[in-house]
């Protein structure tokens, strides 16, 4: 055993040693007998789970390493390919492959973790080898699956005939080859020209080609199995993020980075780099796209970016709870990183050398050409060394993504052996010293572009500007220098807030508050890039608040809370009004770890339960108000993401969405439950078979549709598959189908009953059977006949957007069958085109109010609802030779489904969803900025009228 590490880890790694050896033995293998190996043994296994699972497993991999020197040797670049060309050889489909992949990848990882451990590799060596071998699983993956799929499809080419070959372009960790243990690989897949694939297989365009083999790669390289994965890969940092496509021609890619490009994309593009696939092209993507990254001249611009990336670098280093993560904490990774990438967005463009994708590099450039001192290039790259290693053992010990350092003192104790240090207060000290020297460089970079930016305020004057001590031309120019250009307009908007009959009424202690917060909002306000309508928005906020001077409290004592209210506030109208109307969520913003990144559904879930359990099970009037308070925070958080760009369009309404059928799932549980405690349960049975509940919820609309806004209804129908035998097991039975209807008519009291905390939703149960003179619950062979037999061709169109969102699984699987079956039929085309078209101009005629030179995006000629009746009009038409086209519900997926079984053509579709995605965009972002859905006539003109010819096409054909 290795005399230099503590007793502890000494027997804990004797254990595993003796557990590996034992393996080996029944597996016929030798002792190993190197002294090398053995004294090296003791290290790895007590700093590594992962390394001494996977040998003791598979105790013939560690002698394959050991026998064939590989251990023990530095790799070249080359020897993941050979290496890689062996194991794939005669791979014969993806499963196969997947499976090489994933026992190569155990193979290379323990080699790389254990040289890293053991001391025989350095930083440098370690994280060029992670980036080499996922380079080359990259590459060889594509190669193998482009063969595959040209055998099937044929060689997709350009116009002229030019093959078309992948391009993976690799940003962050792999882009720097600087690839950590157990990282995300972030990619960018490209083509270099449109076209369409040429051969005996299927024709498809080079556009659907390439998304195909984008998924292919990704579900190859990424899912996880029971062989676990090869790499976790992230595509969001695409052109126009989860709702663009996967793989974009170079054109179309030049034309979104120079027309469309934002501020953080310059930033991921830093570290770009062709990986994989055809290389010579992705380079020449990447001169293409070079004037987005880098300005050809000082770019001082940059300073603005800056203060924004200032805000946004703030609110991930003060995030509760966050100290002891060594990648966004203060003094951690991320700062590094972004100390070096911000000289490179101002000089990048005017010096080459500091457009390189290694930070170390970066520095050493930086104080060569005496931009910093050489003595803040040593401290920030040792620290980087440093970090970085600490990332790797972190990550090494279970093949875990993680930045966080262990709590407990056994944890810490190996990571400080590792790290070469006698005990944990040793390696706390040291990691201490790294992330306070870099944390100071940090924040004295971004004081300074402050102090280029700002001059510092006098907060006695903003305060005798608030309290009327300073008057006439000397408050106007106090706010001159504050940062507001219309000083009379602000002093009126004061004058306002100070005469209200509430800021009258307030106690001395509240109005002492105020006093204190009003001059702090002044100045904070006027550094922003809309004063003046942030300060007006933000005095209407105060208005609805001030009356509960705790709310007050909370925004004095919390700077970082009022920095967000404010960011927010600046962007959104909606969200200052939602926070005036909610004030209960000025607490969110106390936590910028879940205000900028709402959760995922099933920690959603989890978080409704615990709220609702700390209710009493008899007081519904709480659990509705807790039910409202869930939604609007989860609300806010996806409101605050969605402003500050961290979600795309998309994903805002699968959040949206998602928000709402966990509420809607929860709210059956409640009424439920309650009924059945007052009536029994109900009996129910479908097809001559007993089913759970009997019960089922289907979204119409945008929440079947996944297309959810901020302010949106939801549409409901209730089913049910009740007998006319009353309930049993209750005080007070009632007949089963009566049930089912009061079922229903609680969960729409529970969605919308009114609490302090406002409502969860507005119902809308109007597209069940026959309307508002329907039944509100239908037993589901009554809604089967109907849609069958009664409903017409607009109910139909309803359904393609329908889906089960809670209830009965029973229930739910027999309504997919029976929307599929109504969906499937051959319609005359000729009829279908007259009903379709004509229900559109009925809902025109009805719903659009036109305003001159306004073009209104969802009702106008030409805008989203067209495009959803065109789409909805070619799924009937087509539904029953293509059933696939009834797998989604949304209008994007839709239309990539009709594009793949050749029901639209390619322009066509392209149009349709640009336009659609654009067309949403803009609605979504005038809610936001609570304004209706209307442009000028002319901002989407051409799209307009390619949308209103593609409609005529489909419905007024020639002749």
């Amino acid at each position: 055993m290795s005399n230099d590490l503590p007793q502890a880890l000494i027997e804990e790694a004797q254990t595993r040693r003796q557990v590996l050896e034992r393996a080996a033995a029944a597996a016929g293998i030798k002792p190993w007998r190197d002294s090398g190996i053995t004294r090296s043994m003791a290290r790895v296994m007590a700093f590594s789970h992962f390394v001494s699972i996977g040998c003791t497993r598979d105790p013939a991999m560690l002698d394959d390493l050991i026998a064939s020197g590989d251990l023990q040797r530095r790799y070249r670049r080359q020897d993941y390919e050979h290496r890689l060309d062996e194991e794939l050889d005669g791979v014969a489909d993806e499963a196969s492959l997947g499976v090489r992949l994933r026992r190569l990848r155990r193979r290379e990882m323990v080699r790389i973790a254990w040289r890293d451990l053991a001391g025989w590799a350095d930083l440098a060596e370690t994280v060029s080898d992670l980036s080499a071998f996922a380079d080359s699983c990259l590459d060889r993956t594509i190669e193998i699956l482009y063969r595959w799929q040209c055998h099937q499809y044929g060689v997709p080419v350009a116009s002229d005939g030019t093959p078309q070959q992948l391009v993976v372009l690799a940003l962050g960790k792999l882009g720097a080859r600087e690839l950590n243990f157990s990282s995300d690989i972030d990619l960018i897949f490209a083509y270099p020209r449109a076209g369409k694939t040429c051969g005996t297989g299927a024709v498809v365009s080079n556009a659907d080609f390439f998304v195909r083999l984008c998924r292919r790669l990704i579900r190859v390289i990424g899912q996880v199995t029971q062989n676990g994965f090869v790499f976790r890969v992230d595509a969001r940092l695409r052109p126009f993020g989860e709702s663009g496509p996967l793989a974009m021609d170079f054109e179309a890619m030049e034309h979104y980075y120079l027309e469309q490009g934002r501020e953080w994309e310059r930033y991921a593009l830093i570290k770009a780099r062709a990986a994989a696939g055809d290389k010579q092209a992705g380079n020449r993507l990447l001169q293409r796209i070079q004037p987005f990254i880098y300005r050809r001249y000082l770019d001082y611009s940059a300073f603005e970016s800056l203060r924004e990336m200032k805000k946004m670098i703030s609110l991930e280093v003060k995030r509760k709870g966050m100290q002891n993560n060594i990648k966004i904490g203060p003094g951690g990774i991320r700062e590094i990183e972004f100390f070096g990438q911000i000289f490179q967005l101002i000089r990048g463009g005017v010096n080459p050398a500091l457009q390189d994708t290694g930070i170390l590099k970066v520095l050493s450039v930086l104080a060569a050409e005496h931009h910093i001192p050489q003595a803040v290039c040593n401290e920030l790259s040792t620290a980087y060394v440093f970090l970085r290693t600490v990332e790797n053992r972190l990550q090494a010990f279970d093949d875990q993504q993680t930045h966080e350092l262990p709590s407990d003192e056994s944890a810490i104790l190996r990571l400080a052996a590792s790290m070469g240090l006698a005990d944990g207060r040793s390696f706390q000290s040291l990691l201490e010293k790294h992330r306070q020297r870099v944390h100071h460089h940090f924040q004295m970079l971004l004081e300074a572009g402050d102090a280029e930016s700002r001059q510092e305020i006098d907060d006695d004057h903003l305060q005798a500007v608030w309290q009327n001590r300073l008057t006439g031309p000397a408050a106007a120019e106090m706010l001159v220098a504050t940062g507001y250009k219309q000083p009379d307009e602000v002093l009126l908007l004061l004058d306002y807030l100070r005469s209200d009959p509430k800021t009258r009424a307030l106690s001395s202690r509240g109005r002492w508050r105020l006093d204190r917060l009003v001059p702090q909002l002044l100045k904070e306000i006027g550094g922003g890039s809309q004063p003046m309508v942030t300060l007006a928005r933000i005095i209407d906020l105060i208005k609805a608040i001030e009356r509960r001077t705790s709310y007050l409290a909370l925004l004095l004592e919390n700077p970082v809370a009022l920095g967000h209210l404010i960011k927010l506030s600046s962007v959104s109208p909606w969200i200052a009004s939602f926070l005036a109307r909610h004030p209960v969520l000025l607490d969110e913003l106390l936590d910028p770890r879940t205000l900028y990144r709402p959760p995922r559904t099933e920690e959603m879930q989890r978080r409704l339960r615990q709220r609702l359990a700390q209710v009493p099970a008899g007081d519904l009037e709480y659990q509705i108000e807790q039910l409202c308070i869930f939604k609007q925070i989860n609300v806010l958080r996806v409101a605050a993401a969605d402003v500050t760009a961290a979600l795309p369009l998309m994903r805002v309404s699968d959040y949206l969405s998602q928000i709402a059928e966990i509420i809607v799932a929860e709210v059956v549980n409640l009424a439920w439950h309650h009924l059945v405690q007052k009536h029994g349960h109900p009996h129910c049975r479908l097809d001559g078979k007993s089913c759970g509940r009997g019960f089922v919820v289907i979204a119409y609309g945008k929440l079947g549709g996944l297309e959810l806004g901020y302010g949106s209804d939801l549409d409901l129908v209730f089913l049910h598959a009740g007998s006319n035998r009353p309930t049993r097991g209750g005080q007070h039975p009632v007949d089963s189908a009566q049930f089912y209807n009061r079922l229903g008519q609680r969960v729409i009291h529970i969605l919308s009953a009114h609490t302090r905390a406002g409502r969860a939703y507005d119902v809308d149960t109007r597209l069940r059977p026959s309307g508002s003179s329907g039944m509100l619950v239908s037993h589901m062979d009554a809604f089967a006949a109907y849609q069958a037999d009664d409903a017409w061709t607009w109910e139909h169109q309803a359904l393609i957007k329908a889906r089960p969102i809670g209830g009965d699984d029973t229930l739910a699987g027999r309504f997919k069958a029976l929307r599929a079956g109504v969906l499937v039929r051959r319609r005359s085309r000729g009829g279908l085109q007259k009903e379709v078209a004509h229900m559109r101009e009925k809902m025109r005629r009805q719903l659009l109010k036109p305003e001159a030179g306004l073009f209104d995006l969802k009702q106008g000629i030409g805008g989203m609802v067209d495009i959803e009746f065109l789409v909805q009009y070619l799924v009937l038409r087509h539904a029953h030779r293509y059933p696939g086209l009834l797998q989604w519900t949304d209008n994007v997926r839709l239309i990539q489904a009709l594009i793949e079984t050749g029901s639209l053509d390619e322009y066509s579709a392209h149009i349709l969803k640009h336009a659609y995605l654009i067309y949403r965009a803009a609605a979504h972002q005038l809610s936001l900025q609570e304004k209706p859905a209307r442009v000028p006539q002319d901002k989407f003109d051409r799209l307009r009228r390619r949308v209103a010819e593609t409609w005529q096409t489909f419905f007024c054909p020639p002749g």
